[in-house]
Parts: structure tokens; C-alpha cells; sequence
């Protein structure tokens, strides 16, 4: 058993005295008291001394640690017990080792592991004195009431009402059941039912370690009055000051929290940012919680190199969904769309998010997501997001068990500087139907399908597709253990394009006018797993051999929207159709083969996929020389992953030259470490030689991040993304083949209630009015207190 000298010294001077003392404990059992797990076991009586009305209670052992005594062995005469009836009507039932009632004074007195319940509250205490003509009730040593919503009140001495409602309290504790404490110099509960604390501290650290001994909280909150209402289950701070390691640091005005974990609203915590672009940041929010269902949070920032700005943000939750919208505003200079170039004059500049989703009925939903911005270097100044581009979108859908129906619309905005948003296309509407039904002859599955999608350019070639489609597929497993899957598949297209002379690249454009084509497939698969020992451990061997057959398509006539990125690549190997969009479909016979092979033993698990496929005509009038499958044999794509308990994570993904063996494609993931401490590595680099089309350039690029944890909570880290593409691999590149894009430094502090830290990162690319150079941030959230 701990020492009784351990105590918590976060809630000094009078806090540790309470923690200590008052309870009559080392803050080790205190800490088992306290624990989540045990609050629920903590409500009612205490375990071994059951009342009248439940004698099921009786089952339960007597536990030596929450009592704070050693286990003894007790008489095995039956407790004393009396249940008695309160003025508010309410019957009290006492426990307790020895009970006596004096008729003159009308008092009843109760002595050792005293227990008084009434409802969902109870009183546990070393003696309670009742006097039924007054109604007062006085609970003495080592104190701790537990109110209807689990909340437990710890004391040295409480006064209550024969209605069970707590009176004058000194030097208590008062631990929520959402988490945190409170500890107060003296409390009194108004007739109302709120409890005012004087001279009090809050905090949601522990006070003890994971070994019993003493420490301090990381954090806490102090305050000269506190103010508790069980009903609306708040609890407001008056004077509160945050203290962090033991410095007082802010002060925080109007601050209140909630027993239930719920929000309430209040200023939330600054951040403070440097960077190149703004100088220095400093940035504050309000929050207001509206209703149940509603909340708002404003915030303001202001900056010694820009005009300020303000955001706001609003969310609900309504009967069938919810939704949130985000705004941005400022009044700044801003960079001209294709120069790059700062203007002299300001404009209004901002940006828009909302998104949400509504439920009508189990089958029906309706998604939609707004992004707009202002301008292009927007985001990217003000740090807010670096995408390139912003899509919006609203797509109503009903989906049950045998059929899909989605009606959708797309918008994109780019962000490129130099691009032309005339040539960005609208998708509108994008109709897309599945019915599934079985087959009754053969016994596979049929699913059909209807498509429709119109796409709108304001500078470029517009487009409007239609098609129909049947798929039939059989799924079998041979005596042998084969599994042979069929597969039928017949289609018919309609086109319409105009202005196709637009589009730049020649590939893309398919003949102007209306348009049409039919589609045929067949298909069969069969796969067949292996399985066997192999170092002390178990493998699964699977070859795979796949054939597609496709009459001639007029591929070329149709324009290409939706299939322009074909790269052969592991993941597509085996696809019916290696394009990624309906607008361009594989025609002739191919043959694809392959193998799966898997090893599985105690903490490791290795996995790795080959394959290759071969074509009996050779056609490049789609498939062009770089994609690994212009020529009639395709390049040898594979991935390979190895995984070692949760310590190493290692994918490697490749594809390789069929003539040469030159590596085409070389991508690697790999993780090495704990969650604490771990380096992380990526690298890609794509050699394919594609000159004709501008999606699919040669890339190569280097990702890597590393963290390591020292002392107990703290930890460094640094993470870099670089360009290692040269003018061999693109002529466009003026890099030299080592290019920083991004660095970050940073430490940072972790415990069980705290998070902080300060970050450095470094922008190597400007862009626009998006200055490269350097960003210092500090930040830190808190549990509980819902900052950040």
C-alpha cells in the first residue's frame, strides 16, 4: 500500500491538505477512487453492507481500497439497517456498522462506513448524526456524496437536508463524470441547487502516475469563485486564470465548461503564427452555443504585415442532417491570376466552405459540398489549404439493396496560376443507374446499367455522353479448389461534342458531332490458391490467369473526358477495362497473367503481387509508348508489403521495362517504429518518356518525416518534401534534380490532459502573394476545455 505521505500536489495550499488529509489517503488510492472504471461501482451502497429493499447488494465483496482501510474480517452478525421516510416523501436508507436512535432528541446516529441513499444519490461517511425534527443531516469524516448524474463531491464534513440536498462544505473535492476535478478552499449549496465554490481549482489531469506516485497536473485553472448548476450542468469560473507547469499565463474571462461533455460558450485560446507572408499572427474565437442542435464561432486575426481578417463558422444538426458553412473575409492586395505579379489596388478577398448531408428516408440522401474562393493565392497566404483546385458539388441519391440511382452535378475552380478556368469543365448533370438481379438459367448476377453526363466549358470543347449497359457474372469453385469467375458484358454509347478543335491535346478530342459506338466483352478468370507451411509460418501461393476478348472499338471517334491518366500499374492489372473512365475502352484479345503470393507466421506478414499481360494485336492508337502496355507484350508490374508486428510497415510498388528491365515505375512507403518514436520514408519516381499528352509527365519525389520521444512526454520532429525532378526527366523543370518544397521542425509536450507545441516550416516556392520563406507556430489544446 502506498505511502500516506504521497499526496497531490497540484491543488496547493490547501488542495494537497485536502487530497491528503481530509480524505485520510495516499493520492494513490485516491487515484484508484477516482478512476473511470470504478465510478459506476461507486454509486449506491458501499460493497458488503446491502439495505433492506437490496439484498442483492450482499453478493458484492468489500474492496480495502476504497475505503482507504485494511481488510479486516467483520462480525458476521447482520449490519444494522433503517430505511426512513424524509419530509420531501422521498425514504433515506441508512447503513452503516453500528446505528442508535435517541427518542429524546428524535436524532439518529450512524458510526462506521456510514452509507445513506435516497434515490440515485447517496452519502458515504465515518459518522452521520440525523435530527428528524429539524431535517439536518451532518455527515462527518471522510465525505463523499454522488449526485443523480454521477458526479462525486468529496469532503471532510457536508450538511444536508432530509430532502438529501447537500448544505456548507469545507475543503472538498468534486470530481465530474465527464472527467476533471474541482477542489475548493469552502462550498454552499444555494436553495436552487447551485453549489458556489470559493477560492477553487479545476483540472482534468491526473494527480497521480500510472505507478501511484505523486504529480503535479500539467495544468489547471484557478478561480476565486466557482459557480455549479446540477440542472443546466455548468460550471462557471469567476476571475479564472489558465496555469500551465505552475505559471500563471492568461487569464480567461467568462470561462465555463459542462459536467455532461458538452459546449458552452466562451473565448476559446489564441494562436500565435509568424510567417513571410502576414508577419506576425495573432488570432482569438468566441464561441456561442446557440441551441442543442446550433453553434457559431467567430475569430479575428490580425497581422503586423497584412490588413486583418475575420472568419466565422457556422454548424447544425436538424431532424434529417446536418450542415456547417465557413467564411473567410479580408480587404487586401492580391496577385494578378496568371503573372503571379501583386496588385497595387486592394480588393475583397475571402473564402466559402459549407458542406453537408440530409437523410429523407432509409434510401434517399441528398450531399453537397460549396468551395470558392476569392482568388488564386488566397489559401495559400493565409495558410488555410493548398489545393490546387476547389471542387464543388450536390448529388441526391438513393441506394437500397438491389439498385443505385445518383444525380449529381460537378464545378471545379483552379487555383493554378497560368491556368484558364474557361478550359475547367462543369459536370452537369452527371445520372448514373444500377439494377442488380440474378440470373435464373445460369445462376450468376446481372446488373444493368444507364448513364448520362452533360460537361460544359465557357472557353473549351463541351461534351455530352449517354450509354447503356448489361454485365453478366458467374462465380465458381472447381473440386480442385480453382475459383473461375465469367464475365459478359455488352454495351452501346451515344456522343455529342462541339468546339473540339479546343482542346489542345489531339488525343483527347474524338470527331465532332453525334457520335456512337457498341462495346462487347467476355471474359473469364480463374485463380487458384495454394496453401502450405513455409518457415514456421503458413503461405498462400495464387496463381492467376485472366483472358478479355473485345471486338475493334472506334475508340478515336469518341473524345476522351474521363480516361486520360492510363498508367499500367498493380492495382489495374486485372482490370476488364485498364482505363479509369468509360470514354475509352481496351478492344482486341489479351491474355493476363500473375501470381499472389502471401506468408503469414507469428508477428510477421509479407505479401507480393506480379504480373504481366500479353496481346495478340499490337494497337497504338490509344495505348501510347510509356503507359507499359502500347507494345503486344505489356511491362511487369508487382508490389510487395512486409509488415512486422506494428513496428515496420514497407510497401513497394514497381513496374519494370519488359525489354530492358529499366525501372518505369519505383514507389516506396515504409513506417519504422512506435507510435512515439518512428521515421517515415516515400519516395516515387515515374520514368515512362511520355512526350504526346500532358497527364502523364515523368515525376520523381522524395517525402520523409521522423519523431523521437524523449523524457516522459516530450518528443522532436521533422518532416521534408523535395523535387527531385531534373530537366532529363522534364524539360519544363528549371530544378537541378534537388529541389526543396517544404521542410518542418518542431518539438512538442504530450500527457494524458495537454498538448503543445512549437512548429518551424519553410516554403521554398512562392506563389503568388504566397511568399516562400519561413513559419513559426506555437499551439497547445487542452482536455476538457475544448480549446483547439
Amino acid at each position: 500500500m502506498p505511502s500516506p505521505r504521497c499526496r497531490a500536489p497540484g491543488f496547493r495550499p490547501f488542495q494537497a491538505r485536502l487530497l491528503q488529509a481530509r480524505l485520510a489517503a495516499s493520492a494513490c488510492a485516491l487515484a484508484f477512487i477516482l478512476a473511470p472504471g470504478h465510478l459506476a461501482a461507486q454509486e449506491g451502497a458501499a460493497a458488503g453492507m446491502a439495505t433492506a429493499q437490496e439484498q442483492i447488494d450482499l453478493a458484492q465483496p468489500r474492496d480495502p481500497a476504497e475505503t482507504n482501510q485494511p481488510a479486516l474480517e467483520l462480525p458476521q452478525e447482520p449490519q444494522p439497517a433503517l430505511s426512513a421516510q424524509a419530509s420531501g416523501g422521498d425514504a433515506i436508507d441508512f447503513e452503516a456498522q453500528t446505528l442508535s436512535f435517541d427518542e429524546e432528541t428524535d436524532t439518529v446516529t450512524a458510526a462506521g462506513n456510514v452509507v445513506l441513499r435516497s434515490g440515485d444519490r447517496s452519502v458515504r461517511a465515518d459518522n452521520v448524526s440525523w435530527n428528524r425534527q429539524s431535517g439536518e443531516i451532518l455527515a462527518t469524516g471522510r465525505v463523499r456524496f454522488v449526485d443523480e448524474n454521477g458526479n462525486q463531491l468529496y469532503t471532510e464534513s457536508v450538511t444536508l437536508t432530509d430532502e438529501f440536498e447537500t448544505g456548507a462544505m469545507e475543503d472538498l473535492l468534486l470530481a465530474l463524470r465527464q472527467g476533471g476535478r474541482l477542489a475548493a478552499q469552502s462550498g454552499l449549496r444555494e436553495a436552487d441547487g447551485t453549489i458556489t465554490l470559493s477560492q477553487a481549482a479545476y483540472s482534468a489531469c491526473a494527480v497521480t502516475t500510472p505507478a501511484g506516485c505523486d504529480k503535479s497536473p500539467s495544468w489547471r485553472i484557478t478561480a476565486e469563485r466557482v459557480s455549479y448548476d446540477p440542472q443546466s450542468s455548468e460550471v462557471r469560473f469567476r476571475n479564472a486564470y489558465l496555469e500551465l507547469f505552475g505559471a500563471r499565463i492568461l487569464p480567461l474571462p467568462g470561462l465555463a465548461i459542462r459536467t455532461d461533455g458538452g459546449a458552452v460558450a466562451g473565448f476559446l485560446v489564441p494562436d500565435l503564427r509568424v510567417s513571410e507572408s502576414n508577419g506576425v499572427e495573432v488570432s482569438g474565437s468566441y464561441y456561442w452555443r446557440l441551441a442543442e442542435n446550433r453553434d457559431l464561432t467567430a475569430s479575428a486575426y490580425l497581422f503586423t504585415g497584412a490588413p486583418p481578417m475575420a472568419s466565422a463558422q457556422y454548424r447544425q444538426l436538424a431532424d434529417r442532417g446536418a450542415f456547417q458553412i465557413t467564411g473567410y473575409a479580408t480587404y487586401s492586395s492580391r496577385s494578378s491570376t496568371f503573372t503571379g505579379e501583386p496588385t497595387s489596388e486592394r480588393d475583397p478577398r475571402g473564402y466559402l466552405f459549407a458542406n453537408g448531408k440530409f437523410q429523407f428516408t432509409p434510401e434517399w440522401s441528398l450531399t453537397g459540398s460549396l468551395r470558392v474562393a476569392s482568388d488564386r493565392t488566397f489559401l495559400r497566404r493565409y495558410d488555410i489549404s493548398r489545393d490546387e483546385r476547389l471542387r464543388s458539388m450536390v448529388e441526391l441519391e438513393r441506394v437500397d439493396r438491389d439498385s443505385y440511382l445518383s444525380i449529381a452535378g460537378w464545378a471545379t475552380q483552379t487555383l493554378r496560376l497560368g491556368a484558364s478556368q474557361g478550359q475547367v469543365p462543369l459536370a452537369l448533370p452527371a445520372i448514373d443507374y444500377r439494377k442488380r438481379l440474378a440470373d435464373p438459367l445460369l445462376g450468376g448476377k446481372v446488373e444493368l446499367q444507364a448513364n448520362s453526363l452533360a460537361i460544359l466549358r465557357q472557353d473549351g470543347q463541351d461534351t455530352q455522353r449517354a450509354f447503356a449497359r448489361a454485365r453478366w457474372d458467374l462465380r465458381r469453385i472447381t473440386g480442385l479448389g480453382q475459383v473461375v469467375q465469367l464475365t459478359g458484358l455488352l454495351r452501346g454509347d451515344v456522343y455529342h461534342s462541339d468546339e473540339n478543335f479546343l482542346t489542345p491535346t489531339a488525343l483527347y478530342r474524338g470527331e465532332p458531332g453525334w457520335q456512337g459506338r457498341g462495346i462487347a466483352l467476355a471474359a473469364v478468370d480463374v485463380l487458384w490458391p495454394l496453401v502450405g507451411e513455409f518457415a514456421g509460418g503458413e503461405q498462400v501461393f495464387t496463381p492467376r490467369v485472366q483472358l478479355v476478348a473485345t471486338p475493334p472499338i472506334r475508340n478515336l471517334a469518341i473524345p476522351n473526358e474521363d480516361a486520360r491518366a492510363i498508367d499500367l500499374e498493380d492495382s489495374n492489372l486485372f482490370a476488364l477495362n485498364r482505363f479509369p473512365g468509360y470514354d475509352r475502352v481496351e478492344d482486341g484479345v489479351r491474355l493476363t497473367y500473375g501470381f499472389d503470393w502471401q506468408l503469414r507466421r507469428p508477428g510477421w506478414e509479407v505479401k507480393s503481387t506480379l504480373g504481366q499481360s500479353f496481346r495478340l494485336a499490337r494497337d497504338l492508337g490509344i495505348l501510347i509508348d510509356g503507359t507499359g502496355l502500347s507494345e503486344r507484350v505489356s511491362d511487369v508490374v508487382g508490389r510487395t508489403e512486409v509488415r512486422f508486428r506494428d513496428f515496420v510497415k514497407f510497401t513497394h510498388r514497381f513496374r519494370l521495362d519488359k525489354d530492358s528491365l529499366a525501372i518505369r515505375r519505383n514507389e516506396i512507403d515504409a513506417t519504422v517504429g512506435s507510435a512515439r518514436t518512428y521515421a517515415e520514408i516515400g519516395y516515387l519516381r515515374l520514368n515512362r518518356d511520355i512526350t504526346e499528352v500532358e497527364d502523364l509527365q515523368d515525376r520523381e519525389e522524395l517525402r520523409a518525416a521522423v519523431r523521437v520521444a524523449f523524457l516522459d512526454y516530450w518528443s522532436v520532429f521533422g518532416s521534408g518534401v523535395f523535387n527531385l525532378t531534373d530537366q532529363a526527366e522534364d524539360p519544363t523543370f528549371a530544378s537541378d534534380g534537388f529541389e526543396a518544397i517544404r521542410t518542418r521542425l518542431g518539438v512538442a509536450y504530450q500527457d494524458d490532459c495537454i498538448e503543445m507545441g512549437l512548429t518551424w516550416r519553410r516554403d521554398y516556392i512562392s506563389n503568388g502573394d504566397a511568399e516562400r520563406g519561413d513559419t513559426f507556430q506555437l499551439y497547445f489544446s487542452l482536455r476538457n476545455l475544448g480549446f483547439r
